[in-house]
């Protein structure tokens, strides 16, 4: 059985293409035996720009 954990990430025009906070993240959760397995928008403009996004984690129970 897996167990799944979802990070926010909210992205700004300060924060984007060239941000690199999400690689402490995946870090983070990796050192306490997570899986990185994907994202998932969960908030796109109308013009098409993701706006925020949910990393997505999964260890074994």
């Amino acid at each position: 059985m897996k167990t799944y954990e979802y990070v926010r990430i909210h992205i700004s025009k300060f924060i984007g293409a060239k941000s690199e906070g999400h690689r402490q993240i995946i870090d983070d959760y990796a050192a306490r035996g997570y899986r990185y397995v994907g994202y998932i928008p969960t908030d796109i403009s109308d013009y098409g720009k993701i706006k925020a996004m949910d990393l997505i984690f999964e260890r074994d129970l």
